[in-house]
């Protein structure tokens, strides 16, 4: 399973992008932190000195997502792997930039610095990664 995430709202608060899942053109939006330009090809000493804690949002580049245990959350949740000088990213339900720390964030609508119907956009995007996951399928989101 492919998802892309195409940054376009950006604004000194957070990033904003539309997600897609395999073609389809929208599935829900994304809400992360400040995008500050970082890249998966950048040098780690690059990303570690542009990075500001729990404000930046991951670089751009591609990644795998499983599912798997977040002692955070106390339950599985989406988990996207080997984000360069980042721990933990997770997706998850959530409104604005005060409730991520560079997780992506889902909503079914999107305003300045906020998305909303965030838990059934995390509700859906999880039954259909889940779906693809128990099926055997690799899945890589890739943010451009």
């Amino acid at each position: 399973m492919e998802i892309v995430i195409r940054r376009t709202d950006k604004t000194s608060k957070s990033t904003i992008s539309p997600l897609a899942i395999m073609g389809n053109p929208f599935t829900c939006f994304t809400l992360e932190d400040q995008d500050r330009g970082l890249s998966k090809n950048m040098p780690l000493s690059e990303i570690q000195s542009a990075k500001v804690f729990g404000r930046t949002a991951i670089p751009s580049g591609r990644y795998q997502v499983t599912i798997d245990h977040s002692t955070r959350f106390g339950h599985d949740m989406p988990h996207i792997l080997d984000v360069p000088g980042f721990e933990g990213v997770r997706i998850h339900s959530g409104n604005t930039d005060a409730d991520t720390e560079g997780c992506l964030l889902v909503g079914l609508e999107k305003g300045t610095d906020i998305v909303t119907s965030s838990r059934l956009a995390f509700t859906q995007f999880y039954i259909l990664l889940k779906q693809a996951i128990d099926k055997g399928e690799t899945v890589y989101i890739t943010i451009v």
